[in-house]
């Protein structure tokens, strides 16, 4: 953005690489390219970790199980995971982030904030960085990214969603209460299916919808996420990129292909989950208050 007028305003650009997983590997494996992928395994109990674009076409999504997925594309085919493969290539795009920009706030190894108010480059335009970045990402890597940038991370998260895949989407100053305000309120960051629905039922349709009530009753509706919903709105947002954003958790989830029936199986296999997550946290030096166990049941 360098548009007269904005120039006291951040520049946030949010970078989303094109079903990341997916990708990798369809870079790697010719025989995938142009075919409906699915990252994950196969099995009874498999879940989809990450579909490629040819998938979601079918209705494919990461998070659905193995055998749905199936049943919406015969043809997909299903590959293992190789998790230290995208954790290399995340960490090279992470070097692409780090020619840009100091303020670098990593969301996930497919995504991250930069804030390029002050961009080492000196190009004076977050557009013109986010098609830099773009174009040294797919050079060096073979990869896709999305790109949205705006004066907010609300906005700049929104507008990576607004073209993708492969798409680059400003949304500026001046144009950003009346996006919000005919923007669904499903796409929200942080407005999950259940919340939308509800949103829905009391007639809350857009964000314009939302701006008509006052802080009052959004508390009364939707609790502590009414003071978000009261500035998101607006298109206001004033969290900082943090490059120093600190992970609130570490855990580790197992699905077993056939199921766990004695004790003594259980406690061998939560020993192994045990043992993964503590060498996580002795690596990064943190330390716990809290520990959660989640057991899904065959069942589920």
């Amino acid at each position: 953005m360098d548009i007269a007028g904005d120039r006291a305003v951040r520049k946030i650009i949010h970078l989303d690489m094109d079903a990341f997983f997916a990708s990798v590997e369809q870079r790697d494996d010719p025989r995938l390219r142009g075919r409906p992928v699915a990252v994950g395994a196969a099995g009874r109990r498999g879940v989809v970790a990450a579909a490629s674009y040819e998938a979601r076409r079918f209705g494919v999504r990461s998070a659905m199980p193995s055998v749905t997925a199936l049943r919406r594309c015969p043809e997909l085919v299903f590959v293992a995971p190789r998790f230290d493969v995208y954790r290399a290539v995340s960490l090279q795009i992470r070097g692409i982030f780090a020619r840009y920009s100091d303020l670098v706030e990593p969301l996930s190894l497919d995504e991250a904030y930069l804030d390029v108010t002050r961009d080492r480059q000196e190009l004076g335009s977050a557009l013109r960085t986010a098609q830099r970045i773009r174009a040294a990402i797919l050079a060096e890597t073979g990869l896709t990214a999305s790109a949205g940038v705006s004066y907010n991370k609300f906005l700049a998260k929104i507008a990576s969603d607004h073209n993708k895949p492969n798409g680059l989407f400003v949304i500026r100053p001046r144009e950003g209460a009346g996006f919000v305000a005919a923007l669904p309120v499903r796409r929200f960051y942080g407005v999950g299916p259940r919340t939308a629905e509800r949103m829905e039922r009391l007639g809350i349709r857009v964000g314009a919808d939302l701006r008509a009530l006052d802080l009052a009753t959004l508390s009364r509706y939707f609790g502590k996420s009414a003071h978000y919903l009261y500035h998101a709105c607006r298109g206001i947002d004033e969290r900082p990129v943090r490059p120093d954003r600190i992970r609130k958790s570490i855990g580790r989830e197992r699905t077993y292909a056939e199921d766990l029936t004695s004790e003594a199986e259980l406690l061998r296999a939560l020993e192994a989950v045990v043992e993964s997550v503590w060498q996580r946290i002795h690596k990064s030096g943190a330390s716990g208050r809290t520990v959660t166990l989640k057991v899904k049941f065959a069942d589920f």
